[in-house]
């Protein structure tokens, strides 16, 4: 069995969504992550209702991730 961060780490080049504690959706291309689940995206969005604000580069803190997850 893949522990969480195994997943995450698999992922790694893909598309991934990351639910925030602030309601606030961020995608973007998975280039790392750590143990303390800090995830960093490139070609990254961040959807606020119906709102996508596209960013380049983006580093989520990971106190702030209710979850992430890898898209197909």
């Amino acid at each position: 069995m893949d522990r969480p961060l195994d997943v995450l780490n698999q992922a790694k080049g893909k598309r991934v969504v990351v639910c925030l504690k602030n309601k606030k959706e961020v995608s973007g291309t998975l280039k790392a992550v750590d143990i303390h689940l800090n995830v960093w995206l490139e070609d990254a969005s961040v959807t606020d209702d119906e709102k996508t604000t596209k960013y380049g580069k983006m580093l989520v803190r990971g106190d702030t991730i209710v979850f992430a997850s890898p898209t197909d």
